[in-house]
């Protein structure tokens, strides 16, 4: 079948999705096409919207539509306690677990040299300041057990060695290479439960 330039671009797009092959992302956008152009144009208009309202916090990097944004500004949080996350959804995921009061910051990648993503790309000096500003007593590195995400939980316990925190990780539990976001809610409870030292 003749897929036009302008079909082809949209399923390259689609297939930039995470959990996004190749054949579902055309099925997605024939669908798109074959449906009412209203249809297709509403949704345009909706991802557009979203993502324009959204921005990083100034403060711990969430994304949100307000910056600082809700966490950050919720005098209720424990400064005592500071979640480090790869990135927003794990916050959404931890939050859902109803058993976390304090706050977060998030490094937005994990480190992954190959990637292109180093320190700097983390932002690793953002957390310092973080933790400069909300003096904690301990951070949770409540990071994926990967090579990336081991190898960025081994960095930042080196540079916070010396910060006066307590540097926890979550415990064994979560499959080593799997996401937090396909972990069950029993399964992260009780890696969170059990976390130790990093």
């Amino acid at each position: 079948m003749l897929i036009s330039l302008s079909l082809e671009r949209l399923i390259q797009a689609l297939n930039r999705f995470p959990g996004i092959g190749r054949k579902t992302a055309q099925r997605l956008a024939w669908f798109l096409v074959s449906q009412d152009k209203s249809f297709a144009l509403e949704l345009a208009e909706t991802i557009r919207n979203t993502v324009e309202s959204f921005t990083s916090c100034s403060l711990c990097n969430m994304l949100s539509e307000s910056d600082p944004c809700p966490i950050c500004t919720d005098r209720e949080r424990l400064d005592a306690l500071l979640c480090v996350v790869e990135n927003t959804a794990d916050i959404q995921i931890i939050e859902n677990m109803n058993d976390f009061k304090g706050r977060y910051f998030v490094l937005g990648h994990l480190l992954s040299p190959i990637d292109g993503y180093g320190p700097e790309q983390i932002r690793s000096a953002g957390l310092l300041e973080s933790i400069e500003r909300v003096h904690p007593v301990e951070v949770i590195l409540a990071l994926k057990p990967s090579p990336e995400g081991e190898a960025t939980i081994h960095y930042l316990s080196e540079i916070l060695q010396d910060k006066g925190v307590r540097v926890t990780r979550l415990s064994t539990g979560i499959p080593f290479g799997g996401d937090l976001e396909y972990s069950s809610m029993l399964t992260l409870s009780n890696a969170w439960k059990r976390r130790y030292p990093a």
